[in-house]
Formats: structure tokens, sequence, C-alpha cells
């Protein structure tokens, strides 16, 4: 294997990814294990306790009305702390078993192909440069699949996660398939990239992008695009959201005159304020959001310093505590960029338990308000989770060939397409949560 000075790899570093995929799975069955079963137990204990207490008061006669809604209170509250830890343990259970797949298959994929015969004397022409490849071909078409099969897909995670409904795994079959498809893609993709070490990149000879890195002028013009659906996202909420009388603009009366109750319209940010929609909001319903605002910033900033440190030619190892993180500039490449991968991940978490406790207390998709939020920050989830794969190849990466002066280019492309992520929630936070 190459140390980042030429570009041979043997077969055997693949072995280093389905090592990877084992010790990533292994952590996500033991939160699972811990948050799901250990933790969410006991809080399902104390929801079946806090349901039985409530019931029973409403058979009582001598129960008031106010004993009556506290108690629903706390019903609706232990609930919420159920639902907490079982979607968090059962979340990243999933989000780890994708992240070893996608190593492990990976991994596997090239593991199994004929090992490459290189001469560390020359450079090979076919490894030294980016050029025109199968591999966009062949994950559109995995896609396609994917897709086709997400509506069943979907339904089937929620029977899971809710732990309601009725699960059938054969609703996951056709999405599985596509997901395996684009696996064969990715894998491609990975032997194709793993040996460039920098030289040979392609340049664009067109304006406006004459001279610039031709992946890094594609990887503008895509943001671009992303940009433009976004905006359809975020236009589309303000053109509606101007025009709704919302719960805690009517509590203070700032709807139109003659407003009644019937014409409130219940969004997001209603049940997610102190006393919201469903009477039992405080602030920390609002910590999710918060939290995933300032990870999604922090990650950029881990993201920069990875690349900082990738680029930097005299390099030294801090003092103190972090020494024994960031050793050595490989190391610590890395390490940042786990640590951009940590934070993305709890962005994922935190998402799905706040989805959670908006559907439990009836914000649902099937009205245009709630629509229009799980549309839009689903869209943005998404696109956190796919920056999340690819980042699981940077650290795949990072851990074995390396980065470097010559090859960080990666990682500052990758940032570029992160950083729009991380914008595009800034924007998102305020418009949907605290509107």
């Amino acid at each position: 294997m190459s140390g980042g000075h030429n570009n041979h790899v043997d077969n055997s570093v693949w072995s280093r990814a389905i090592f990877m995929a084992g010790a990533i799975l292994t952590i996500g069955i033991v939160a699972f294990a811990a948050l799901g079963l250990g933790v969410g137990s006991v809080k399902h204990d104390t929801y079946d306790d806090a349901k039985a207490a409530y019931y029973d008061a409403m058979d009582d006669p001598t129960v008031s009305e106010a004993e009556l809604e506290h108690l629903h209170h706390e019903e609706i509250d232990a609930h919420l702390s159920y639902l907490t830890y079982w979607v968090a343990g059962i979340t990243i259970l999933i989000i780890s078993a994708i992240y070893a797949i996608f190593l492990g298959i990976g991994g596997f994929i090239n593991l199994i192909q004929p090992q490459d015969d290189h001469h560390d004397d020359h450079h090979d022409d076919h490894h030294d440069e980016h050029h025109g490849s199968a591999s966009p071909i062949i994950f559109c078409l995995g896609v396609l699949l994917f897709l086709m099969g997400f509506p069943d897909f979907v339904e089937a995670l929620r029977a899971l996660m809710s732990q309601g409904g009725t699960f059938a795994a054969g609703d996951l079959v056709l999405s599985t398939l596509g997901l395996t498809v684009i696996m064969i893609g990715v894998a491609n993709w990975w032997r194709e990239d793993l040996p460039f070490i920098g030289h040979g990149e392609q340049i664009a000879t067109s304006a406006p992008f004459e001279g610039e890195h031709i992946r890094k002028a594609g990887l503008w013009v895509f943001i671009m695009s992303e940009v433009m659906v976004f905006a359809t996202f975020f236009s589309s909420y303000l053109r509606v959201r101007t025009e709704w009388c919302t719960k805690w603009a009517f509590d203070d009366g700032k709807c139109s005159v003659g407003a009644t109750e019937g014409d409130i319209v219940l969004t997001a940010s209603d049940y997610l304020r102190p006393g919201g929609a469903a009477g039992t909001g405080d602030f920390w319903t609002m910590l999710p959001g918060a939290v995933n605002t300032f990870a999604l910033i922090i990650s950029s900033y881990t993201i920069v310093l990875a690349l900082k440190t990738a680029k930097s030619k005299d390099w030294e190892a801090p003092k103190g505590v972090l020494r024994y993180l960031l050793p050595d500039k490989k190391t610590a490449v890395r390490n940042y960029l786990i640590a951009t991968l940590l934070l993305g991940s709890m962005f994922i978490v935190l998402k799905l338990v706040e989805w959670s406790h908006l559907v439990a207390e009836g914000f649902t998709v099937g009205t245009v308000q709630g629509s229009i939020f799980y549309v839009a920050t689903g869209a943005h989830g998404l696109h956190v989770f796919v920056g999340l794969l690819i980042m699981l190849y940077l650290v795949f990466k990072a851990d074995t060939i390396g980065y470097d002066e010559d090859n960080g280019q990666g990682i500052e492309y990758f940032g570029l397409y992160w950083h729009f992520v991380d914008l595009a929630w800034v924007v998102i936070f305020p418009a949907f949560y605290l509107y």
C-alpha cells in the first residue's frame, strides 16, 4: 500500500473498509441496546403507568377537570420521553447498519477484484488522473430503483420506528435492491479514486470556469441547481405562510380582524413553542432543532480544519490533551473528518426524534403546513445523509492512503457541498421553527 506518494493500492487495503464496517455496526447495536431497549424499556413502563392513571381518572367522577388535564399532560410527556429514547436508539442502529453496508459492500466488491499490476518507478496514466467512468450510470440506475420503491420503504420504516401499523419486510425489497446497485457504482468509483494523489487534475478550458479544476467547476454548477431546489421549498412556504393565522399569532391578537379559532392554522413552530399547540410544549421541545443548528455550524468548522491540516506543509501536533487525539498529520485529518461525521449523524438522529414528537402530537404530513415542513426539512435531511455517506469514504481514504497538500482538494470539494447544506439549514431553521 502506498503512503500517499505513489498510486499503487493493494487489494488488501479494502479489508480495512470491512473492519471499519464491523466496528460501526457494533457501535450501533450497543447504542440501540442502551437507548432503545435499556432506557427505552424503562420509559415505556413509565408511559404505561401514566396512561393507565389517566384512563382510570377518566372513569373516576371525583377527579376534577384540572387534575384530569394534568394527568393527560403527564401521559403525553411520558409518551414523548419514551419516543425520544426508542427513536434515537433505532435511528442510530439503522444509520450504523447503512454505514456498515455502505463500507462493507464497497470494501468487499473491491477486495475480490483481481490485483492490478503497478510499477512504482513510473505513474500509470490510467490512475494518474480522473477520467471517464461508468460509475455515475450505475449509480443513477440504483437511484431510479430506490426511488421507485421509496414510498413503500418509508411506510415500512415508519411502522418499525413508531411501533404502529403493520411492518412488511417486502416493502423494503425494491429500495434495498436500488441501494445495492448504488453500492456497486460507488464501489467502482472508490476503486477509481482511491489511488488518486493529486496529479493530473483536469482543468476547465472554457469560460466562465477557465483555469479551474473541472471537478470543482462541476460542483459549483451542482450547488447552483441545489440552490434552486431549496429556493422552491422556501418560496412556497413563505407564499402560503404569510396568509396563515397561526396559533401564536391568534393568541397575540396579530391575525386579521374578525379571525376566529376556526381560522387557526397550526404550523411546526406552534407545536414547538412553549405551551405549544398540544399544550405541553416548553423550551426543550425546541432543543433538537437548536442543537442541530450548532452541530452543522461546528461540522463546517471541523471539515475546514481537516482541509487546513491536509494542505499544511509544516503541520505540528498541538500541545496538551489534543496531542493524543491529533498525534500526527494523517491521524489529525482522519479525526477531524470523523468529528464531522459524528456531528452530521447526530443531526439525523435528533431530526427523527423531533419528527416523532411532532407526529405524536398530531402534526402530520397530511396537511398543507405539515407537507411543506416535512418535505423541506426531509429534503435537507436527505442531503445531509448523502453527504455523510460520502464522508465515510473520506474517512476511509484518510485512514489508508491519506490526504496531503497534493490531493487535499477532495476534502475541499466535499467541503463546498457541506457548507451549502449548513447554510441551507441556517435559513430553514428560523423560517420553519421560529416564524
